[in-house]
């Protein structure tokens, strides 16, 4: 896919939602010798992570998320004209969780709905499409919500995943503005040769009820997916900065799904970012899944600048495989927030 260019868009505001729960990768994990643990976490960089445990589902931490931002904004919930719900740990097969958001949030019935079935690249894709539906006229609000449960889908025996993964859902208010700039830019890719290279293989209708259990846990190829990492994201950067015009010093941040330590620290030499153009929340809430990147703009400390908009790309790679980026402008007003969700909330239907 070529770049792509949107105009007449904002974000009002971004607000994360994580459990409660914290769970100590060195004083709770049991699976595992300390040394192996030490040696896993000091490699990913992931000291805690947030597990929604049984209880708790994606749409839960997206709903809480976005009834927050919605109040901070002051939106009524019937100037929505869209809602994308963005995530690969899903309420159900059918319905989709984006018509259960709708329901749950009370939004009224001339606002679309509808699932991406994306992780690790999501926020980027979910990004583009909410631009694109205001650019083209007739909608004036969208919200677009990423969440993700993967510690629901880990075997705890495994090491490789099970020290790795956290939870967190978000919500992101997108409006209108009628104007011609800022212009924003995406790249979007998908290599689907890789499919199986993190993949959850029983519980789909490929093999609705595999008799395996570790089938219906996440497997992944580690080596394979570093490789794709380090060959793709240094040039999906370089790609959308040529498109855009624009250098490394243009861009004040860029926020990358929060994969991995090394990963992460490897693609910064290789493409010479700055350390403090790159925040990192693994330590304290470990891989998110692609909602880990509305999570770090919210968690990681960004200095908000009064003069101008904070311009930001923001860096989406992993499962499918798909990788994507979105260069998008964050206005000094939009709101930033944050909030946590008690494990044992009772959650109606």
């Amino acid at each position: 896919m070529a770049v792509v260019k949107t105009t007449g868009a904002r974000v009002a505001g971004v607000c994360t939602c994580v459990p409660t729960r914290r769970f100590d990768n060195l004083k709770d994990a049991s699976a595992f010798t300390q040394e192996e643990i030490r040696k896993v976490t000091g490699m990913a960089g992931v000291s805690s992570r947030r597990v929604s445990g049984d209880t708790l589902c994606s749409s839960d931490l997206c709903i809480t998320a976005a009834e927050r931002l919605m109040e901070r904004l002051d939106w009524a919930t019937d100037s929505i004209d869209a809602v994308i719900m963005v995530t690969q740990t899903p309420d159900y097969f059918l319905p989709s969780t984006a018509c259960v958001v709708h329901h749950r949030l009370s939004l009224a019935d001339h606002c679309a709905a509808f699932d991406v079935g994306l992780g690790c690249s999501g926020y980027p894709y979910g990004m583009w499409l909410a631009a694109m539906m205001l650019q083209g006229g007739g909608m004036r609000r969208v919200l677009v919500l990423h969440g993700e449960t993967p510690t629901r889908f880990s075997d705890q025996s495994d090491r490789s995943v099970s020290l790795l993964f956290g939870d967190a859902g978000s919500a992101t208010a997108l409006e209108a503005t009628g104007l011609t700039e800022p212009i924003w830019h995406y790249a979007l890719h998908s290599d689907g040769g890789g499919f199986n290279s993190m993949i959850v293989e029983s519980g789909g209708f490929r093999d609705r009820f595999g008799a395996d259990a570790r089938k219906h846990c996440v497997s992944m190829n580690g080596a394979l997916i570093f490789n794709f990492t380090i060959k793709r994201v240094p040039a999906l950067i370089d790609e959308t900065l040529q498109a855009a015009m624009m250098g490394n010093d243009d861009v004040d941040y860029f926020i990358f799904h929060q994969s991995n330590q090394f990963i992460m620290k490897h693609l910064c030499v290789k493409r010479e970012l700055p350390s403090e153009k790159v925040p990192i929340i693994l330590r304290d809430f470990g891989n998110t899944g692609g909602a880990s990147i509305p999570l770090t703009m919210t968690q990681g400390n960004l200095t908000r600048l009064k003069e101008r908009p904070l311009r930001l790309m923001l860096l989406g790679y992993g499962v499918g495989l798909s990788w994507g980026s979105a260069l998008i402008d964050l206005d000094p007003n939009a709101v930033l927030d944050s909030v946590e969700l008690d494990n044992t909330s009772q959650v109606s239907m």
